[in-house]
């Protein structure tokens, strides 16, 4: 039994290795195809539609309602010490900072990653990926870039209206929830939030863009096993693209946030 378990172990270590190995050439080639080929712009901007525009909605009602709640919450705990008016600032910071960016990217990934991932692997399985092949078209150049480069580029705008709403939503409970004074809301909100800290959360917003639009076009790519592979690609590339988030959202937060 335990030489069972130990050959268990090594051998899911050894998927995983082989898995991020694949990972890595992948987007090695698909950063090569961006430097080496021309880009397609009316398909980025067809991806940017996809992954931005239609995602805006459902980016707002998080944003808003992570806002109302961050006020409820921090309300009781500051009430005690009679620092209401910190409140404001700690709202923002935290929405500009960690939760706009991260909300944002797992709420995208969850609707778009999954998306990419069922689309490139439908196609996958159903061979239309080899007939563009045989047609001697750059599959990367074609179903890749575009995805991955409207992730980078149009997350951070979605992660802007994000932070505002949010900001917005922590405003509306803390001035007619609790009928607080606005003023210090807004000044709370003017003297500590700076520039750098809206910067860095769209800095991560585009890391993140890239991780789920990268690990959607992955796994679509290799997918097999006709249409439960489908189902098992679409999950995968959920799971993995929010657990990379929430970890390169740790070494993004050391190296910007402490630089800074």
């Amino acid at each position: 039994m335990i030489i069972d378990f130990i050959n268990s172990v090594g051998e899911k270590s050894i998927n995983v290795c082989n898995n991020f190995g694949l990972y890595g050439q992948f987007v090695g080639r698909t950063v090569l195809v961006v430097f080496t080929k021309r880009i397609k712009l009316d398909k980025l901007f067809v991806q940017m539609s996809s992954v931005g525009v239609d995602s805006f909605l459902i980016s707002v009602l998080t944003g808003t309602f992570a806002g109302m709640v961050m006020t409820l919450q921090t309300y009781s705990a500051f009430a005690k010490f009679g620092s209401e008016n910190m409140i404001g600032p700690v709202v923002a910071l935290s929405l500009t900072r960690e939760l706009g960016p991260v909300l944002t990217g797992l709420m995208v990934a969850g609707r778009c990653g999954s998306g990419i991932a069922a689309e490139i692997g439908t196609m996958r399985i159903t061979e239309q990926i080899d007939a563009l092949e045989t047609l001697c078209i750059n599959v990367f150049q074609y179903l890749m870039v575009p995805r991955v480069l409207a992730g980078i580029i149009i997350l951070p705008f979605v992660t802007v209206f994000s932070m505002f709403f949010g900001i917005l939503g922590g405003y509306v409970v803390y001035v007619y929830f609790y009928h607080l004074n606005p003023i210090d809301f807004i000044d709370g909100v003017k003297k500590f939030l700076e520039i750098s800290d809206i910067r860095g959360g769209l800095i991560k917003s585009s890391v993140f863009g890239f991780i789920l639009t990268s690990m959607g076009s992955f796994f679509g790519y290799y997918t097999n096993g006709g249409a439960k592979g489908v189902g098992i690609s679409t999950t995968q590339c959920v799971v993995v693209s929010s657990i990379l988030i929430l970890i390169a959202n740790y070494f993004l937060a050391m190296m910007i946030f402490e630089i800074n």
